[in-house]
């Protein structure tokens, strides 16, 4: 089991099970959502995420023209997790807000054609251009 928060601790998900991907994302709304060059996200069946407190949601529209609804502490702002339209049985959550310095590296990086050019990552990574679901 794990437990994520926002930085106030008034938005908190309990997790009842392992993360079936750890991924580095470079997209630009990433780096954006972030305020820094990449996000680092953990995903997680949707029906072993419990959700404690309140959240204030933002959609966006990913590059796939898919929605991604972001869940967002509003007394801090900390974005703690998100569920994309394009796959509704799982939950992204911020691997920072886990608070977990032994959590395992990401497996796979996506939209690399935004990396910064000095952001390097093990060579195991998995490496993806663009997203992994295909542009519709």
């Amino acid at each position: 089991m794990a437990d994520a928060q926002c930085v106030c601790g008034r938005l908190r998900l309990t997790i009842r099970a392992p993360a079936q991907l750890v991924a580095v994302c470079h997209c630009l709304a990433c780096q954006r959502r972030t305020g820094t060059t990449f996000s680092v996200n953990a995903f997680y069946a949707a029906d072993g995420v419990e959700v404690l407190g309140i959240a204030s949601e933002f959609i966006r529209v990913a590059e796939s023209g898919r929605k991604v609804r972001m869940y967002f502490c509003p007394t801090c702002g900390s974005t703690v997790y998100w569920k994309p339209d394009a796959d509704p049985a799982i939950v992204g959550v911020a691997v920072g807000a886990l608070g977990n310095p032994n959590f395992p590296a990401p497996s796979l990086s996506v939209f690399e054609q935004y990396r910064h050019r000095w952001v390097t990552l093990a060579e195991e990574v998995e490496r993806y251009p663009q997203g992994l679901i295909p542009e519709q």
